[in-house]
């Protein structure tokens, strides 16, 4: 009894064990021959094109670099920019750093030259107006003095006139020893100094026994504790003994 073949089946009826069907070689070959291979093109094919790279990947990093190269975010300034670059901007900054001392420089000379003006005007003014109050304490005396004349001018009084320029004189010695330190002192009858004393005349006077003041011609007066006018004075010297020397020289002689 016969076995019906099946389609596709290649084993031998007669029992002798199957064979392999060869496979027909012109068709596979062709097929290959007629679809371009990726080696053959070196194109990528579409699917594989369409295949975003994974994040971080190098091949991803690689792809999305530019094609000359250059990495984003970076400024080429080319092979000899770099090296230029940094002194030029060195030296505008010491160029903007020395214009602004200079500035400086300047303003300072210019306060100092108004800083040294202004204090020789102060100066100049302080020696200037220095007596101002003194004249103003002296006014009131040159009223006095004008009220005085006039008064001995219609009265005719001498001995109110008199009067009156004592207490004018007195009113004036006050006021400067009070406010200015100006004192006058007395000399009559003191022992000569040539510190506070200017002789103007000698005379030999047996009473005295060292040279004292005897005649105040004009007065002397201190300035705080400094002479500012020594008195001119007459001095009493002590008379010599000449009568007595000549008494010893004539014994001296006769011995």
């Amino acid at each position: 009894m016969t076995k019906k073949k099946k389609p596709g089946d290649t084993s031998d009826s007669s029992g002798g064990g199957s064979r392999p069907e060869k496979p027909r070689m012109g068709a596979a070959n062709h097929s290959e021959k007629g679809r371009p291979t990726e080696k053959s093109t070196g194109r990528v094919p579409e699917e594989r094109a369409k295949i975003p790279p994974a994040a971080g990947s190098r091949r991803g990093a690689e792809d999305e670099a530019p094609e000359d190269g250059s990495v984003q975010g970076e400024v080429d300034f080319g092979p000899h920019d770099v090296g230029r670059e940094e002194p030029d901007r060195k030296n505008e900054r010491l160029e903007e750093e020395l214009g602004e001392l200079k500035d400086q420089l300047l303003r300072k000379q210019a306060d100092f030259e108004n800083f040294r003006k202004r204090l020789s005007r102060e100066k100049a003014d302080g020696i200037r107006y220095s007596n101002q109050m003194l004249l103003l304490d002296l006014l009131p005396v040159i009223d006095d003095f004008e009220r005085a004349i006039a008064s001995a001018e219609e009265s005719k009084d001498f001995h109110a006139f008199h009067d009156g320029v004592v207490l004018i004189e007195r009113q004036l010695t006050t006021l400067l020893e009070k406010n200015w330190g100006l004192k006058r002192f007395e000399s009559l009858g003191e022992e000569f100094s040539p510190d506070r004393h200017q002789a103007i005349a000698l005379e030999e006077n047996e009473e005295v026994e060292q040279p004292t003041v005897i005649e105040d011609y004009q007065k002397g007066y201190f300035y705080h504790d400094r002479v500012l006018r020594p008195a001119k004075v007459k001095v009493a010297q002590p008379k010599r003994a000449e009568g007595r020397l000549g008494d010893g020289a004539e014994e001296s002689q006769g011995e």
